[in-house]
C-alpha cells in the first residue's frame, strides 16, 4: 500500500516507492547499480476519463521526482500513449538534465505473461521533460474485455526506472568504473581491438603468451610475442587505454593496413596460426591446440553394402550458418545433417562400384575453448556480391552440445566428458557487407556481470544487451506507405521504435497513413560466439599475475610506465619550468659537416636544463659551471635570435643586468613567442694552456664572427672556431689566424665567403679582403666560410670547386629509396640525387643502376604519403620538369620512387592504346584475356586484326566483333571505325567473339535480339532481377515460337535435357518478366522500339547459376575487393 508523504499536503502526491534490492553497498551505488524503482499505478473508471492527459501521482526515484503521462484516447493516434516524465520539470533551475532507463508496462490481469512492456532510454531536460511511446499499444486491445488489460474498468500501469549518473564522454574513466582498459583504434582497427580483448580475457592463453620466450634485447615492433606481452601487461596494469601500434608493426604492417578494415575471423585464425609457430620449441608449446582444438570425423556410409568411409579433421573454431537457422542448435543440427548419395550423386565405393550412401560430419571432441564463427556474411550468387545476414539468430547463455543423448557426436567421441559450455563472449559487427563497427561483450570471470568493450570505452552492461540486442533480425515498427514527407515524419512519431516526447504535436494521421507494423532491420548482431567449457573453467579462468611475467619484461614495462609518468608530470608542471639549451663550440665541432652544413647547430642535440622560472639565471650559472667545469667568472652568453631571413645565429651576450634576473623574465626578454624554451650560446675563452680565461671585453666595435673551412678535394666543410674582429678591420688583419685555426702555412692564399642563407636557396658570396668588415655588412653571429684559393697553374678538377657550389649540392642533394612497382613493399636500392635534377637525369642515373641502355624505357611512379602506396598513374615522360615535383605529395615530401622496366620506350607506350580483350571460342568453353597494345588513333578495326594474330579461329574467314559487356548484358557492338583511345575497359569487359554465320544473312523479316541469363532474387520484397552468366545474341525469325527458339538455344549453349527442362523462359522490358509458353511466337514480343536501350528487352532464361565464377569478372566488382589479413613476420 503507498502512503502519501506528509510533506505534500497539497498538490500531486508523491509516493514511497520499494527500491529494487541490490548487491552493492551505498557509497559506490551511482556507479555500480543505479537507484530504480517499480512505481505501480492503477487507474479506476478509466473508460470514463474525459481528459486529454492523465498524470500518475508522483513517485520519487535516485532523489528525483517522476510521474507517468498518458493519453487515455491516444495522442492524436488510435493508440493508447504513454510517457515518463520529470513531475517538476518547471521549476527546477536552468540547464538541468538527468539520464534514466525505464520501462512502461500495461498489466494484464488475466495472464501476466501477456502484459505489454517497452523500455527506452534518455536524457530529460527542460526541453524534453518526458519521453515515452506514442503508440504503446493499439486502444482497440485495451479495451477489448477479453484480452484482459481492462478489467472492472480498471487499467494498471507500471514504471520501473532506473537513474543513472550522466558521465562525460570525454572523462569517462574506463578503469575507474569498470576495472578494465580499452583498445585505441588506430583507424579501421576496431575488429582486431574486439578480438584482442577476448583472447586477453581467457587467462589461461593470456598466462601462455607471458611465458613465450622473449630477451630484454628484442624489440617490440619486430617481435609479436614480445609486442603481444607488453599490450597484455598494459591492459592488466595501466590506468588509460593502450596503443597497439607496436602489435601491428611486430606484424609487419605499415600505416595503410591500419586503415583496411579486415575481418576478425581471418585475422583470428592468421594470428593463432602465427603464435602456434612461435610456440613451438618453448614450454608453451601446444597451447593454442590445448586451448582451441576440437576434432569432428567426416564419414561416408554405403546403405546398400558393408562399406563406410572416414577422416578425422581438427578446427580451432567452428563455421556455423545463420540463414534459416533459428539459433546456434539449429545450426549444429545442420552441421551433422546426413547427406543422402543417390541417383546421379552415387557414392564410388572401392570394391562395390557406383552405391547409395550417406554422408555427413559428426563431433570426436569438443576443445575448452569453443569459437563460434557465424556467417554472417556470404556471397549471393543472384546479386554476384557479398551480402551481410542479418536474420534473427540466438544463442545460449548455456549451450549444451551433449543434448538429444549425444547426437553431435561420433561413436568413438568420449561420452565421460560433459560438453557444457558457458557464454564467455560476443563479438559484434554494426554494419553492412562494406564496412562498420567492431565491438565486444565479455564477462571475463564468468559472473553475471558483463562489460562492452568498444575500443578506448568500456563499460558495465546487462545480460540483455549482450544477448538479446545482439540476436540481430528485426524491430516491428509502424508501415507507411507514401513518400510524402509529412508522412515520413507521421512514421517516426506513430513509431515504437523512436520512443518521442510527447509535446510533439502533429496532426490528426494521414488516411493515406496505413498503421499495420512492418519491419525494421537491425543492422548490429553477434558475428563470433566464446563458449567456455564448465568443467574447464577453473583451468582457463585461472589466476594471471605478475610471477607470470618474465622479469626482463616487468622491468622494461615498468620502466616504460615510470617514464610515461614522468613525462605526465613534466608535462603538467611545465609552466614552473624553463627548459634552457646551451650551444658550445664543442657542439658546433661535432656537428657542422656530419649532422648539419646551413647555420651552426641543432638546438635538439645540445645539453639542456630544466630549470625552475624563478630561480635567479646566477644560481643557474652555477649549474652549468658544474656540468661543464668552467667557473663562473669565465662564462658568457649570448642570445640566438631568428633573422629576417630565416637564418639563426648568436645576437648579443646577456648583460650583467639580465643575468641578476630569474630565468622566467629572461625568457619572456629574449622569446616573444612565449615558448618554454630558452637558447643560449656559452661563450669561453681559452689561454694558451687550454684553461679557461675572462671573457674579453666587447664593444660596438667588436664583432663575433665564426668560421667554416671547405676542402674541395674531400668535399668536406668543418667549424674551426670564433674570432673576435674589430668592424673597422679588414680580413687581411685576420688571415694568418685563418691560417692558423685551419692548419695551414702563415702564408697560404684563400677566399672568404659569407653564408648568408639557404631557405628557400642558397645565398653565400664572395667577400672582398680589402673592405672593412662593416663594409661588407658584417655584424655579430654572421659565418665565414673559407677554402685554399685554387693555384693557377693546377689541373684539379673538383665537382664543386668552391664554397657556393658545394653549399648548393648539400641543399639540393637527396637521397631516393627505388622500389620495383611489383615489389612495392621492398627497397630496391638507393641513388643520391639532386631536387634539380631533371626527368631526363633522374632516368639516366636509374637506367645506368639497372645496367639498362635505354633510359626511355623507364617509367617511374610516385609515392602516396597517406596509403604508403604507389600513386595509381605513372609519372608522363618528362611529365615533371625536376626530381622535387616527382617527390611531392600535396604538402608532403616523400624519398621513395617506384620504377618499371617497359618493353618499348615511354613516348612510344604513350602514343599506344592497351585494351584487355576477352576473346570467346566459337566451339570450345575457354575465354582467354589478351593485351591489345596499339595507337591511340587506332580503330576497333586495328584491335580485331591485331587480335586475329593471337587466336585460334574456328575457320580462317572468321569475322570477329567486339563487345561492352556490363554485369552480364550487351550494351554496345563497337562499329569497326570508332577510335579506341577514349574507349574503357577498366570496369567495362570488351568482349571479342566471331560473328556466328546466320546473323551475316538475316531475312528482311529476321530480328537480332539480347539473351540473358537471369534469376529472381527472394530477398527482394518485389522478386528483383539479378542478370548472371555470358550474355549472347539471337536470331529470331518470323513466326519462330519459342519451341523452336528453345530448341536452338539449347543446341548452341549444350544444355542436357534434364536440367534444360527445369528452364524458364521470359520477354523482359525494363526488368519485368512476361513468361512464355511453348506456343507463343517470340518475334512478336520485339516490336517495340520505344525502349531507351535495346539491352533493356531481352529474352531472359531463367534458372539457377552453377558455372564457377570465371576470373576476369573479378574488374567488374573492384569495390568489393578486400585485401587479405596478412602477418608478415
Amino acid at each position: 500500500m503507498l502512503v502519501p508523504h506528509p510533506e505534500f499536503a497539497d498538490g500531486p502526491q508523491p509516493m514511497e516507492v520499494a527500491q529494487t534490492e541490490t548487491a552493492t553497498t551505498a557509497e559506490n551505488q551511482q556507479v555500480e547499480d543505479p537507484p530504480s524503482s517499480r512505481f505501480t499505478w492503477t487507474i479506476d473508471n478509466f473508460s470514463r476519463l474525459n481528459t486529454k492527459k492523465h498524470y500518475s501521482d508522483i513517485f520519487i526515484v535516485g532523489g528525483y521526482k517522476w510521474r507517468v503521462l498518458i493519453f487515455p484516447k491516444g495522442n492524436n493516434v488510435d493508440h493508447l500513449s504513454m510517457y515518463l516524465d520529470v513531475a517538476d520539470s518547471a521549476t527546477l533551475p536552468y540547464g538541468w538534465s538527468r539520464y534514466a532507463q525505464f520501462s512502461l508496462a500495461v498489466i494484464n490481469q488475466i495472464h501476466n505473461k501477456y502484459t505489454i512492456r517497452k523500455d527506452t532510454q534518455h536524457q530529460f531536460n527542460a526541453r524534453e521533460s518526458d519521453w515515452g511511446f506514442t503508440s504503446f499499444m493499439p486502444l482497440s486491445e485495451v479495451y477489448d474485455p477479453t484480452r484482459g488489460y481492462l478489467v472492472n474498468d480498471t487499467l494498471v500501469v507500471e514504471a520501473e526506472v532506473a537513474v543513472r549518473r550522466v558521465v562525460d564522454y570525454w572523462t569517462y574513466d574506463s578503469k575507474k568504473e569498470t576495472g578494465y582498459v580499452g583498445l585505441k583504434n588506430q583507424g579501421a582497427t576496431c575488429y582486431m581491438n574486439s578480438l584482442l580483448q577476448t583472447l586477453y580475457h581467457i587467462p589461461y592463453f593470456r598466462k601462455a603468451v607471458y611465458h613465450m620466450p622473449t630477451t630484454e634485447n628484442d624489440m617490440p615492433s619486430g617481435s609479436i610475442p614480445l609486442a603481444l606481452q607488453s599490450l597484455f601487461y598494459k591492459l592488466q596494469y595501466s590506468d588509460s587505454s593502450v596503443a597497439t601500434k607496436e602489435l601491428t608493426k611486430s606484424f609487419g604492417w605499415d600505416t595503410y593496413d591500419s586503415f583496411m578494415q579486415h575481418d576478425v575471423q581471418e585475422l583470428n585464425r592468421v594470428l593463432c596460426e602465427k603464435l602456434e609457430d612461435k610456440m613451438k620449441g618453448t614450454v608453451v608449446e601446444g597451447t593454442i591446440q590445448q586451448l582451441f582444438e576440437g576434432h569432428h570425423m567426416n564419414y561416408i556410409e554405403c546403405i546398400n553394402v558393408d562399406y563406410k568411409s572416414s577422416r578425422k579433421e581438427s578446427f580451432y573454431d567452428l563455421q556455423l550458418d545463420v540463414k534459416g537457422c533459428r539459433d546456434v542448435y539449429a545450426s549444429f543440427d545442420k552441421y551433422v545433417e546426413v547427406e543422402r548419395l543417390e541417383g546421379d550423386n552415387k557414392y564410388h565405393a572401392e570394391q562395390y562400384g557406383l552405391q547409395d550412401a550417406k554422408k555427413g560430419v559428426l563431433f570426436i571432441d569438443f576443445p575448452p575453448v569453443l569459437q563460434l564463427q557465424l556467417k554472417r556474411f556470404e556471397y549471393d550468387f543472384m546479386r554476384d556480391t557479398m551480402v551481410k545476414i542479418n536474420d534473427r539468430y540466438e544463442f545460449p547463455l548455456q549451450l549444451d552440445l551433449d543434448r538429444d543423448n549425444g547426437k553431435y557426436l561420433s561413436p568413438e567421441a568420449d561420452r565421460s566428458v560433459r560438453n557444457l559450455y558457458t557464454l564467455h563472449s560476443v563479438l559484434v559487427h554494426s554494419g553492412g557487407v562494406h564496412g562498420g563497427h567492431y565491438y565486444a561483450f565479455i564477462r571475463p570471470t564468468l559472473s553475471d556481470q558483463w562489460f562492452k568493450f568498444d575500443d578506448e570505452r568500456v563499460t558495465k552492461e546487462d545480460i540483455k544487451r549482450a544477448l538479446e540486442e545482439q540476436y540481430g533480425g528485426e524491430e516491428e515498427v509502424i508501415r507507411f506507405t507514401t513518400t510524402d514527407l509529412s508522412n515520413f515524419l507521421c512514421f517516426l512519431y506513430h513509431s515504437d521504435f523512436f520512443p518521442l516526447p510527447a509535446s510533439l504535436q502533429l496532426p490528426q494521421t494521414n488516411p493515406g497513413f496505413n498503421n499495420t507494423p512492418f519491419k525494421f532491420t537491425k543492422y548490429s548482431n553477434a558475428y563470433m560466439l566464446v563458449y567456455i567449457r564448465e568443467s574447464d573453467k577453473e583451468k582457463i579462468i585461472c589466476n594471471v599475475d605478475e610471477k607470470d611475467i618474465a622479469e626482463h619484461l616487468r622491468i622494461r614495462l615498468k620502466k616504460e610506465q615510470e617514464e610515461k609518468e614522468h613525462k605526465k608530470k613534466e608535462k603538467a608542471e611545465a609552466h614552473l619550468y624553463t627548459i634552457i639549451k646551451v650551444a658550445r663550440d664543442e657542439d658546433l665541432a661535432e656537428q657542422i659537416g656530419r649532422d648539419i652544413y646551413f647555420d651552426l647547430v641543432d638546438h635538439d642535440k645540445v645539453r639542456s636544463f630544466r630549470i625552475q622560472k624563478q630561480l635567479p639565471f646566477n644560481v643557474f650559472k652555477e649549474e652549468v659551471a658544474k656540468e661543464f667545469g668552467i667557473p663562473v667568472q669565465f662564462q658568457r652568453f649570448w642570445l640566438w635570435a631568428k633573422r629576417q631571413n630565416h637564418t639563426y645565429r648568436p645576437n648579443r651576450p646577456l648583460s650583467p643586468q639580465e643575468e641578476a634576473q630569474s630565468v622566467g623574465q629572461l625568457r619572456e626578454v629574449s622569446n616573444k613567442a612565449h615558448n618554454a624554451e630558452l637558447k643560449l650560446f656559452l661563450e669561453v675563452e681559452l689561454g694558451l694552456d687550454l684553461r679557461p680565461l675572462p671573457p674579453p671585453d666587447k664593444t660596438k666595435e667588436d664583432i663575433l664572427l665564426f668560421f667554416k673551412l671547405y676542402d674541395p678535394e674531400k668535399e668536406e666543410l668543418r667549424y674551426v672556431g670564433r674570432l673576435f674582429v674589430k668592424a673597422l678591420g679588414k680580413p687581411s688583419d685576420i688571415l694568418t689566424k685563418l691560417n692558423e685555426l685551419a692548419g695551414f702555412s702563415p702564408n697560404e692564399e684563400i677566399e672568404l665567403y659569407e653564408e648568408i642563407k639557404f631557405e628557400p636557396t642558397v645565398m653565400c658570396e664572395h667577400i672582398d679582403k680589402r673592405l672593412t668588415f662593416r663594409s661588407s655588412q658584417l655584424e655579430d653571429g654572421d659565418i665565414i666560410c673559407y677554402l685554399k684559393s685554387p693555384a693557377i697553374d693546377s689541373d684539379d678538377q673538383f665537382r664543386y670547386p668552391d664554397v657556393p657550389s658545394f653549399l648548393e649540392y648539400v641543399h639540393n642533394r637527396q637521397v631516393v629509396h627505388f622500389r620495383s612497382l611489383e615489389k612495392p613493399k621492398e627497397d630496391d636500392f638507393c641513388l643520391e640525387l639532386s631536387k634539380l635534377h631533371t626527368y631526363d637525369d633522374v632516368v639516366e642515373r636509374v637506367a645506368h643502376q639497372l645496367g639498362l641502355d635505354d633510359p626511355s624505357k623507364i617509367r617511374l611512379t610516385s609515392h602516396n604519403c597517406y596509403s604508403q602506396q604507389p600513386k595509381p598513374q605513372p609519372i608522363k615522360y618528362r611529365g615533371v620538369e625536376h626530381l622535387s615535383d616527382m617527390l611531392v605529395h600535396y604538402n608532403q615530401t616523400s624519398d621513395i620512387l617506384y620504377y618499371e622496366v617497359l618493353d618499348i620506350p615511354l613516348p612510344e607506350l604513350q602514343g599506344l592504346k592497351t585494351l584487355k580483350v576477352a576473346f570467346h571460342h566459337a566451339t570450345k568453353d575457354e575465354v582467354v584475356i589478351h593485351s591489345i597494345r596499339l595507337p591511340k588513333n587506332s580503330t576497333v578495326a586495328d584491335v580485331i586484326n591485331d587480335l586475329k594474330t593471337k587466336v585460334e579461329l574456328s575457320h580462317p574467314n572468321a569475322e570477329l566483333r567486339l563487345l561492352e559487356v556490363f554485369y552480364h548484358k550487351i550494351y554496345k557492338i563497337f562499329p569497326p571505325n570508332e577510335k579506341i583511345e577514349n574507349i574503357n575497359d577498366q570496369y567495362w569487359t570488351l568482349r571479342a567473339e566471331e560473328i556466328p554465320e546466320e546473323e551475316k544473312n538475316l531475312g528482311p523479316h529476321d530480328r537480332l535480339i539480347h539473351v540473358y541469363h537471369f534469376m529472381k532474387d527472394p530477398n527482394q520484397n518485389q522478386m528483383q532481377v539479378q542478370n548472371f552468366g555470358e550474355p549472347f545474341f539471337l536470331v529470331i525469325h518470323e513466326g519462330e515460337t519459342l519451341a523452336e527458339v528453345k530448341a536452338r538455344i539449347q543446341k548452341k549453349l549444350q544444355v542436357p535435357d534434364d536440367e534444360f527442362s527445369k528452364w524458364k523462359f521470359a520477354f523482359l522490358s525494363l526488368g519485368r518478366p512476361e513468361y512464355l509458353q511453348d506456343s507463343d511466337i517470340v518475334s512478336s514480343r520485339f516490336q517495340r522500339r520505344d525502349v531507351y536501350g535495346a539491352w533493356e528487352q531481352y529474352l531472359g532464361l531463367e534458372h539457377s547459376d552453377t558455372a564457377p565464377k570465371r576470373a576476369y569478372t573479378a574488374n567488374q566488382n573492384r569495390h568489393t575487393f578486400e585485401k587479405p589479413v596478412k602477418i608478415y613476420n
